[in-house]
């Protein structure tokens, strides 16, 4: 048998963690390819940290996708730490009768037994040229010691952070659309996150649909076009009748919300999360928004879309509903017999507490200043 030639290890051979920035969770620039992988040029070890699936799979997607551009015939072997068999990294890495090329993914490092962190620990010490080697740890402590010999042998370090917070949704889907060269608007990224859910994969779907079926900005009403539906039975759209104080499409809005199999408390959560937005806002200095972004912890279009709802808000007025979604939040989470009234209750409360403390305008720097220690420390605990 003659094995192939090593392939060289110069492009990406020595230690790298690239962790993803905000904006770019896993959304690389097509002219690189996630991961910065030109075509043919993959390094020999490539380990991928973090629990987000959807990333992961697209970094080892290009990863394949550059190794293919390199050699078509590239042979590709997939494994799961959950099904592991003693041996099979040797088995896979042999050289081949053919002299192809192998591409070795091994998944879930971190459900590693006895036999694979073996096998790995074995093939680490002198890995063969014509393999690649491309790991996927999940995180936690266990496999860490894979983890740590796979960086000492001089993997390629890529993440696949989580993405939990709502800034971090907005980034992944304004990178969707900027990999695709397009832009989706901060209003719309958020009605798409209303409407996707917390569910990361169908996010991603949706922003493909949305790229592939429209042209040109992304705005909410092609949002509400494709997602309306599911926009209307949310917390988000809830909350901002709420606040604007129209108490008929708030009950209305929440009635159907309920009616559709939405708990009430992410209801009551959005409100939460809305009326903090406007208490932090009321007591941050006049400036861009996208300068204080950073100390508020809020997206700049958040801070727009907060000043505009100030409008109609006072300083007692925010206090009282502070208030009642407070006791709300006690009564939904089982402080209650019945968390469909107590929801409807506090949406009712916060919409009069509007109109009770609208004033037409913009809050004024004095009333920024003196707002009550009680309803900013009231905010903090949701």
């Amino acid at each position: 048998m003659n094995a192939p030639p090593p392939r060289s290890r110069s492009a990406g051979s020595r230690t790298s963690a690239t962790r993803g920035r905000a904006g770019d969770f896993g959304t690389f620039d097509d002219d690189s390819g996630a991961g910065g992988f030109a075509a043919g040029a993959v390094p020999g070890l490539v380990l991928i940290t973090g629990p987000e699936r959807v990333l992961a799979e697209r970094i080892l997607d290009a990863a394949l996708a550059a190794l293919r551009a390199g050699d078509p015939q590239i042979e590709v072997v997939r494994l799961d730490a959950a099904g592991y068999q003693a041996g099979s990294i040797a088995r896979h890495a042999s050289p081949s009768l053919f002299g192809t090329a192998t591409a070795l993914i091994v998944r879930d490092l971190d459900e590693a037994g006895d036999d694979l962190a073996a096998d790995l620990t074995r093939y680490l010490a002198a890995p063969p040229g014509h393999v690649t080697l491309l790991a996927w740890h999940k995180g936690g402590n266990r496999g860490k010691r894979l983890l740590d010999a796979l960086k000492k042998a001089g993997a390629r370090v890529l993440s696949a952070p989580a993405i939990t917070t709502e800034r971090d949704k907005a980034a992944f889907v304004e990178g969707e659309f900027r990999r695709a060269g397009r832009r989706i608007d901060p209003e719309a990224a958020h009605a798409l996150i209303e409407a996707a859910g917390k569910d990361i994969p169908e996010l991603a779907s949706a922003c493909r649909q949305l790229i592939g079926d429209t042209t040109g900005t992304v705005g909410t009403a092609e949002v509400a076009t494709y997602y309306g539906g599911r926009i209307t039975a949310s917390g988000f759209r809830v909350a901002a009748a709420a606040l604007a104080g129209d108490v008929t499409e708030a009950l209305t809005l929440t009635r159907h919300a309920i009616a559709v199999g939405t708990d009430p408390v992410p209801i009551v959560a959005a409100l939460a999360v809305q009326v903090r937005q406007l208490v932090t806002v009321m007591g941050a200095p006049q400036g861009p928004a996208a300068s204080l972004a950073g100390s508020l912890g809020m997206a700049p279009w958040q801070i727009d879309r907060a000043r505009r709802a100030l409008r109609g808000w006072s300083e007692q007025g925010l206090a009282d509903a502070v208030t009642a979604i407070a006791a709300a939040d006690a009564d939904v989470k089982g402080g209650s017999r019945d968390p469909v009234y107590a929801v409807e209750r506090c949406v009712i409360e916060v919409t009069r507490a509007r109109r009770r403390g609208g004033r037409g305008g913009e809050p004024t720097d004095r009333a920024r200043a003196s707002i009550p220690a009680r309803t900013a420390r009231s905010a903090r605990r949701w």
